[in-house]
């Protein structure tokens, strides 16, 4: 189970830098981190870092696709956790 606290962390930590990171390339101007990409990590267990990374940085909030994943991948994230929190709790 801390393992799995631990990866959550980690994974939301990582979103929610790199939607800092891109923002700042897009204020810059410069080369930036692809939609896929970003899109793909709040999937994988980055929901959380996604959404606040979208909120605090105020980046990627006018893309509907990003708040829709981002919302529809941590209610399933949260499904998940439950799932697995109640079977280790048997």
């Amino acid at each position: 189970m801390k393992y799995l606290i631990l990866f959550l962390l980690i994974t939301n930590l990582i979103t929610f830098i790199v939607f800092g990171i891109d923002k700042r390339k897009a204020v810059k101007g410069r080369w930036r981190i692809p939609e896929k990409t970003l899109l793909l990590m709040g999937i994988v267990f980055g929901s959380v870092g996604q959404l606040l990374g979208m909120k605090v940085f105020r980046h990627k909030t006018n893309k509907w696709y990003f708040w829709f994943c981002g919302m529809l991948s941590l209610a399933v994230q949260i499904v998940i956790v439950y799932k697995i929190f109640t079977n280790c709790m048997v």
